[in-house]
This record gives structure tokens, sequence and C-alpha cells, in this order.
């Protein structure tokens, strides 16, 4: 069963909870119950912006070096693999297998819980990062600031998508696992306040380039956001609730969507 509600949990213990079940920087989760998740969940965008900047950073440096944009991509892409343990790509893998296998809930759970990789999840796993080196390179080739910005909010915003999955009325599809911690923790009214500081955030960064940035800043949090927002609601219907994959496959398909608006700049 989900870990019962507990209260008094601060923005510190949500900070842990993000940055230790998000990242692999060495943060101890002190807590692990709903209500520490829904801390958790909230600040999930502030472990998105540390991964995204330091994914900007080694594509800079590689472009200081001498290195081309498609060399930079793949190190942002890699950066933002490395930190979350992979965890986001395999989940989107076994989320892939489980909707590919068109197996009843039941089955399809079992299918997603499986060490190995089917070929649903191969082929998702190849288009998406060929996807997001493409379109990384794409911003990068623009300019290495547009690039570095892309690499940021893409990643901000990929968790940004986590809090809005984490509402409350989005069921856990299993009675155990980070889906049943996390799901249906974050009351609407402060999911969209983040959102909105996600958005801004993306505006403000966008302007330095001009209302046409502006634009495609928030251009890149909306078609994130309804992105991951469909894949929810099918995942949802299909699987009864969300999971821990879900969620890595939430997250991969928002930064997925971000990168593409910005490499049509």
């Amino acid at each position: 069963m989900p870990p019962p509600e507990t209260p008094g949990a601060s923005w510190p213990d949500g900070l842990r909870f993000a940055f230790g079940t998000l990242t692999v920087l060495p943060v101890k989760v002190a807590r692990w119950d709903r209500e520490a998740a829904r801390a958790g969940m909230l600040c999930a965008p502030v472990a998105g912006l540390v991964v995204g900047l330091a994914a900007a950073a080694l594509g800079l440096f590689l472009l200081v070096l001498g290195a081309g944009p498609l060399l930079a991509a793949v190190a942002g892409v890699a950066v933002s693999a490395v930190l979350t343990r992979g965890l986001h790509l395999d989940g989107l893998a076994d989320t892939a297998d489980g909707l590919g296998s068109g197996k009843p809930a039941a089955d399809a759970l079992r299918v997603m819980k499986q060490s190995d990789i089917g070929p649903f999840g191969v082929i998702t796993l190849v288009f998406v990062l060929f996807a997001q080196v493409a379109a990384l390179a794409e911003a990068y080739g623009a300019s290495w600031a547009w690039g570095a910005l892309a690499a940021v909010l893409s990643a901000t915003v990929a968790r940004g998508a986590l809090t809005l999955a984490a509402r409350v009325g989005v069921p856990p599809a299993r009675p155990e696992g980070l889906g049943a911690v996390v799901a249906g923790t974050v009351p609407l009214r402060g999911a969209v306040p983040v959102m909105t500081g996600v958005a801004a955030l993306a505006a403000g960064a966008g302007l330095l380039f001009g209302t046409y940035g502006l634009v495609l800043g928030v251009a890149a949090v909306v078609a994130a956001c309804g992105c991951a927002e469909l894949l929810l609601r099918h995942c949802v219907r299909r699987f009864g609730g969300v999971t821990g994959d879900v969620f890595g496959g939430l997250a991969e398909t928002a930064a997925t969507a971000a990168l593409v608006v910005f490499a049509v700049w």
C-alpha cells in the first residue's frame, strides 16, 4: 500500500526527495512518505534545472575546445542520461514495451517489470535519442547560447511534466513502487504555479533573443507539457494508472518535444 500521509514535510525534505529520486547526486532522502513526495514533486523542476545546467556546461566546454554542434549535443544528452542513472530512458523503454504489447493492463505491467528491453523499447529509445541529439545539434548550430538554453530548459520542463503527472486524481497502477508513492500527491493549485514559474523562466530567458525567442521559449514549455499529458492519459487508460516507468517516459517525452521546438528557431 502507498505510504501513509504524515505531516510536516519541509522544503528541504522536498529538495532531498527530488534530487535523491531524480538524479544520481549524493543526496540522502530523509523521508519516504507522501508528504515528502508532494514537496519533492513540486521541487522536481529544480532538479531538472541542475541537470540542464550540467549538460549545457559540458556542451559549451566542448564548443570552446573546437568541437562541433553535433558532439556538443551528444555530450549534453549523455550528461542528462548519466545524471539520472539512465532511469528515465529505461522507463521510456519499459513504457513503450508495455503499450506496444497490446496485452491487458495486468499483463502489460508484468512486461514492464521484466529486466530486459523488448523490440518496442529498443525502437523507441533509438528514435528518441536520435531526435534529442539532432534537435540539440540544430540549436547549437544556430548559436552556442541558444543551444545552451535548449539544454537547460528542456531538462527543466521535463521534470516539470512530472509535477503535473503527480497531481491529485492520477492514480497509481500498482500498490507499490515510486509511482504509488508520488501519484496523486500534488494538488493542482500547487502544480499550476510551479509550471507557470517554469514558463516564466523560459519566457525570460528566451527574451534575451528577442520576441521570437520569448514565444519559442513558452511554446517549448506548452509543447512539452502537452505531449507528456497525451502520453499520461493514454497510460492511465491502458494501465489503470501510473508507475515509475511511466514517469520516466513522460520526462523523456517532454524533453524531446521541448528540444524539437528549440530546433526550429
